[in-house]
């Protein structure tokens, strides 16, 4: 289902790869990728292409969505190491790339594009029971990008952080599967406090760790007076 907000249509393809077109024609994709969301699709069609850490560095994915001069952004910490059966560094592929830190903002043609921390709080729910996080500090950001006056917002592998809460964005993508992100609760929370235009989950029932329960999570946005909307 394609779901049409303002002047963008976005298209939720599956785990925490999103499209977004503009109606002057700039397509973006978030974290492209793995193998079974893009099944049987190879459209080549994005203009920017957005990789937010090293878990969703997928370069076969990336070739699928990818035009042949599409702009490649991905996170300063992706490395081909991270990501199983994968050996091929994204300075090696065939586009323009260009890597990010966390906390910057760009122009890049007709969009605007800023980037935001993303990481899970070693003291926060999502920490194993030897302390250690599935996104420590630092290894990721979450990516903002403004298309025909639309401001998206995808957090990336995070939990929910303060410094969201500030973000004065239109779309929001949170993740809702919980488990090494943010759950629908505190997704509806952080939706709660941001209070965009409009929300759109993702990155759940991608497999049995990500199970989410996607109409109480409507339900529970909707309570707080903020539009929300189900892409499956």
């Amino acid at each position: 289902m394609t779901v049409r907000f303002d002047a963008v249509t976005v298209d939720w393809l599956g785990h925490a790869t999103v499209r977004l077109e503009g109606q002057t024609g700039a397509v973006v994709y978030t974290d492209p990728g793995p193998e079974r969301v893009l099944e049987g699709l190879e459209p080549r069609d994005g203009d920017l292409i957005l990789v937010s850490h090293g878990h969703h560095y997928d370069p076969d994915a990336i070739r699928r969505v990818a035009r042949d001069d599409a702009l490649v952004v991905v996170h300063e910490s992706v490395d081909a190491s991270e990501s199983d059966g994968v050996d091929e560094r994204p300075e090696t592929l065939p586009f323009d790339v260009e890597r990010v830190r966390a906390d910057e903002s760009f122009v890049l043609g007709p969009l605007d594009l800023f980037t935001t921390p993303a990481y899970n709080d070693p003291a926060g729910p999502h920490t194993d029971a030897d302390g250690t996080v599935p996104h420590p500090e630092g290894r990721g950001c979450g990516f903002g990008v403004t298309i025909d006056g639309i401001t998206a917002f995808w957090p990336g592998g995070t939990d929910a952080l303060p410094l969201h809460e500030s973000l004065e964005i239109d779309l929001l993508l949170p993740p809702i599967g919980g488990a090494v992100t943010m759950d629908r609760h505190e997704a509806a929370s952080l939706a709660g406090e941001i209070d965009p235009d409009l929300v759109l989950p993702v990155h759940y029932d991608a497999d049995g760790t990500l199970a989410a329960d996607a109409e109480a999570f409507v339900v529970d946005v909707a309570t707080r007076g903020v539009p929300v909307v189900l892409d499956e």
